[in-house]
């Protein structure tokens, strides 16, 4: 148990060991799991995402940043960000999601593990200032409950839809990235949960990194209280517990459990948002080959937290230098 002081009215560790960490599982899934996801996939995989890129809004760590904005699923406009190398064409392409507290400000950082790399950081609808959608809550508490009424129309299922149409959207504008095990995928906390939704379904990802992914093994966590998003899916099944059958087909440990591509898992032992039993159990149920690196503490400020951060980045570079397809002769980006 990482031992940090704390005024939370519950254990951020919730009384587990690694070992014990270690051992939890992932839900079985329920009827028609995989029906489900790849008819998502289909569906998103037909939209026209007609990208368009705006001009130069910052430059940094060897790429520019330019505004992009591109078409999701039911029609919806999304935006966010594209990452280009400054010289050359990219030789190596990913989508990158973000947390609960989507994408602010003037830009984000781009955590590009690779050199010549180009990403597209999108905001999923909802999220950040490029996501925004009348009738989609933007706060989290609330974001996490919009649709959750049923599996068809609850906002995760679209959010997932929202990357798959971004990478469409990258490879479209670089389309020497086009194909199978061209991509990487980085997502953290709520971005770690939506890429283990994505990533099962979809063969042009070849490797993934989710730290501290949310929504694993929700018939747990509606039993863990917590101070992020999942405290609000907790409140809102205490007033409707047939929410749970609906919770089945957006585990994202039921989804890991069919995802073979290569993943690194940072978890955490200590996390007040996310509880780390979640985000074992998605690292757990990996089939594929897979890395872990365990964290003192996800989402919380503590002595030491550069180094393992920069840990963590290293780990990321020689990951994804072993596992991500290299480069493809092609054209380059349009911009």
């Amino acid at each position: 148990m990482a031992p940090f002081a704390h005024d939370f009215p519950f254990d951020p560790a919730y009384g587990r060991t690694l070992d014990d960490l270690l051992r939890i599982p992932a839900p079985g899934p329920p009827e028609g799991f995989e029906v489900f996801w790849k008819a998502r996939h289909d569906q998103a995989r037909a939209v026209a995402t007609a990208p368009e890129v705006g001009p130069v809004e910052g430059e940094r760590d060897g790429v520019r940043l330019h505004g992009v904005t591109f078409t999701s699923v039911r029609g919806v406009r999304l935006g966010g960000w594209l990452a280009l190398p400054v010289e050359g064409a990219a030789e190596h392409g990913f989508v990158i999601g973000h947390g609960y507290g989507g994408r602010l400000g003037p830009g984000p950082d781009v955590p590009l593990p690779l050199p010549r790399s180009a990403a597209i950081l999108p905001c999923v609808r909802g999220m950040g200032s490029r996501g925004l959608l009348p009738g989609v809550p933007g706060d989290a508490a609330e974001h996490v409950l919009h649709g959750i009424r049923s599996r068809d129309t609850y906002v995760i299922g679209d959010c997932v839809a929202d990357l798959w149409c971004a990478a469409s959207a990258l490879q479209e504008l670089a389309p020497q990235l086009a194909g199978p095990g061209r991509l990487g995928y980085l997502g953290e906390s709520f971005g770690g949960g939506l890429g283990a939704l994505a990533l099962p379904w979809d063969e042009r990802f070849g490797a993934a990194q989710l730290t501290v992914p949310t929504f694993g093994n929700h018939p747990l966590r509606l039993t863990l209280p917590c101070a992020g998003s999942g405290e609000s899916v907790r409140a809102h099944h205490r007033e409707h517990p047939e929410v749970t059958e609906v919770l089945r087909y957006f585990d994202a440990a039921t989804a890991a459990a069919r995802l073979e591509l290569p993943t690194l898992v940072a978890a955490a032992l200590f996390d007040p948002a996310v509880p780390p039993p979640g985000q074992f159990a998605v690292h757990n149920a990996l089939p594929g080959p897979r890395e872990l690196m365990v964290l003192r503490a996800g989402h919380f400020a503590y002595e030491g937290l550069a180094e393992e951060s920069a840990g963590l980045a290293r780990r990321r570079a020689r990951f994804f230098g072993a596992w991500l397809r290299g480069p493809r002769r092609g054209t380059p980006a349009r911009h």
